[in-house]
């Protein structure tokens, strides 16, 4: 029962992104994210996108950092994992 994050690597539009996840569920997820001013439009299926910029204050709000093979295993546990498969519509 947690709010992840992992480390910004994802290179993106002049900046470094960061993946933001729930290993309970998407209403903890959606929640956390709207405290912290992180807009909906951000979110990606089971996760939200987030820049390095607000990498620390995430973490100060109460987000885990883990590494993402971590982040990966807790979200495919909690059966929040949506695959590049099913991203694709296959």
């Amino acid at each position: 029962m947690a709010i992840l994050i992992d480390q910004p690597s994802w290179p993106a539009h002049g900046t470094v992104w960061a993946h933001l996840v729930s290993d309970t569920d998407l209403e903890e997820l959606h929640a956390f994210a709207a405290a912290a001013g992180i807009p909906r439009r951000g979110f990606d299926r089971d996760h939200y996108d987030v820049p390095e910029a607000r990498y620390a204050d995430l973490v100060a709000a109460g987000a885990l950092p883990v590494s993402f093979r971590e982040m990966i295993v807790r979200l495919r546990s909690s059966g929040l994992r949506v695959t590049a498969r099913e991203r694709r519509g296959l």
